[in-house]
């Protein structure tokens, strides 16, 4: 029998096991908790903006600017308008002195804040995916370790070896 196998199969490896998937259970809850903290967050911080998806959006028009998809919808339009605003020029392409300049950068700023918060909702479902991961590695890891011990081997017992014909 290797070492590796007297470890596990010995109360100690065992109980690591049980240890370190109790750890990873109560990581896959706090990474839970922390990821549906941090969207109710932004969505309540975004809803208390007030901003509607523009009626000429291609999609989610008229809706209440508090999720990932009208954030994302509302930056196109926002960056459709400053397009047709400029005439089709980006800040950068307009001269320092122009006037529109100015709408070109507000605009810029408004999609820039609005795809802030829908990384931040990808990153919040990343981290409650990762905290259910972590949860069922946990609870596969305490099963195995709550799991009886292997019967152990004795010296006497011998493999049948094939006999010549």
């Amino acid at each position: 029998m290797t070492s590796t196998a007297r470890t596990a199969s010995t109360g100690t490896g065992r109980r690591t096991a049980r240890v370190v998937g109790l750890i990873g259970i109560v990581a896959g809850v706090v990474m839970i908790v922390a990821g549906a903290t941090t969207w109710v967050t932004v969505s309540s911080q975004l809803e208390a903006q007030n901003i509607t998806v523009s009626q000429d959006a291609d999609l989610l028009a008229g809706d209440t600017v508090d999720g990932p998809f009208s954030a994302y919808a509302q930056a196109q339009v926002i960056d459709r308008h400053a397009l047709e605003a400029t005439g089709g020029k980006t800040y950068a392409e307009l001269e320092q002195d122009d006037p529109l300049r100015a709408t070109a950068m507000n605009a810029s700023f408004l999609r820039a804040s609005l795809f802030t918060s829908v990384v931040a909702y990808g990153v919040s479902a990343l981290v409650i995916g990762l905290g259910v991961l972590f949860g069922l590695v946990g609870w596969a890891l305490r099963g195995l370790g709550a799991a009886p011990a292997p019967a152990a081997v004795t010296g006497t017992t011998r493999p049948a070896v094939p006999q010549p014909v």
